[in-house]
C-alpha cells in the first residue's frame, strides 16, 4: 500500500508553516501521518500556544478515522452530537472534529496519510490544509470525487 513518505511529509509541513507566514495567519502548527495515524512531521511555529500538538494529531486521527475531512465531521457533528460524543468517547478522545485536518491522497486517489493545521481561524486551518496538500502535489477528497467511490465532500 502506498504511503506518504517523510520528505514529502516534511516537504508538507514546512510549506504550510511558510505560508502562514504569507498570510499573516496567527502561529500555527502543522502534522502529517501516514494512512495508519503514525505521525510523519509534527511542528509548529514560536509563540503557539500549549496542547497543539494533541489538537492537530487529533484533527488527523478524525480524518483517516471516519475517512472524511474534519470540516465534514464537525458539520454532521452539529446534526448529530450524540453519535459524535460516542465517537468521541469510543476513539478513547483521541477524535479531534474540528476544521482542518483533511485526507491525503495520490494520483490514483489512494489515501496515503493525513495532513492537519491548528492555530488559526477554523476555516483558514481548512483553507491552508487544502492549499498545502495541492501545493505539494497530492489530492484532497474534492480532486478525486467521481475517480474513486470513498472520496467523500458532503455531511452525508
Amino acid at each position: 500500500m502506498p504511503e506518504i513518505t517523510l520528505e514529502q511529509a516534511d516537504k508538507m509541513v514546512d510549506w504550510a508553516l511558510a505560508r502562514a507566514l504569507e498570510l499573516g495567519l496567527r502561529p500555527i502548527s502543522c502534522c502529517v501521518t501516514n494512512s495508519n495515524t503514525a505521525l510523519k512531521v509534527f511542528k509548529a511555529q514560536e509563540e503557539t500556544p500549549l496542547l497543539r500538538y494533541e489538537l492537530c494529531w487529533g484533527k488527523a486521527y478524525a480524518a483517516l478515522a471516519l475517512g472524511r475531512s474534519t470540516s465534514l465531521i464537525r458539520a454532521r457533528a452539529e446534526d448529530r452530537p450524540i453519535f459524535n460524543d460516542y465517537l468521541i468517547r469510543q476513539s478513547g478522545g483521541k477524535l479531534f472534529p474540528e476544521k482542518g485536518g483533511m485526507l491525503i491522497r495520490d494520483d490514483e486517489g489512494t489515501i496515503i496519510g493525513a495532513l492537519a493545521v491548528t492555530g488559526a481561524t477554523a476555516d483558514q486551518d481548512e483553507e491552508l490544509a487544502a492549499e498545502t496538500i495541492r501545493a505539494c502535489g497530492f489530492k484532497t477528497d474534492e480532486d478525486v470525487v467521481g475517480m474513486v467511490r470513498n472520496a467523500r465532500v458532503t455531511r452525508d
